[in-house]
């Protein structure tokens, strides 16, 4: 079973004509240590931080129509700062790798850091999918490097 661990929040955005931000050294240990322990463990597969919503942009469908909206974005507990895809045998199971990761070094005193668990949904796994369509999803993944 594959799960992402969704890291909330968003990194602090930049000053009006300053660079992005980067994080300090001691989240960088911090999270280093920890894909170590996944990656030792034999359960990542993915894990990238990333940029704060203020670099970002937002392609927004409604009736009918796309538009773009820049960064940043309000709300910021409900915006991604970074992920894990890992590979385990349970919900359980991802739930525990989640509760070691070393978001406190991340998170100001007084803020909350939520990470959220979520399961990779599966083709195989879909009832209205016919074998054709399970033959081009298969065939699909195997085109693409590392999965």
């Amino acid at each position: 079973m594959r799960f992402m661990l969704l890291l909330k929040g968003d990194p602090p955005a930049p000053e009006d004509g300053e660079a992005i931000t980067q994080p300090p050294e001691e989240v960088v240990g911090a999270m280093l240590k920890y894909n170590e322990d996944l990656a030792k463990a034999g359960v990542l597969l993915a894990a990238e931080g990333l940029y704060p919503s203020s670099a970002g942009a937002r392609v927004v469908y409604k009736d009918g129509k796309r538009s773009v909206v820049d960064g940043p974005f309000a709300e910021a507990k409900e915006l991604i700062a970074g992920f894990y895809l890992i590979q385990v045998r349970s919900k359980e199971e991802a739930i525990e790798w989640a509760s070691r990761c070393p978001i406190e070094v991340a998170v100001p005193p007084g803020v909350e850091g939520v990470i959220e668990v979520r399961q990779v949904g599966e083709t195989d796994e879909l009832v209205n999918v016919t074998d054709e369509q399970r033959e081009r999803d298969r065939r699909l993944r195997e085109q693409i490097p590392g999965l």
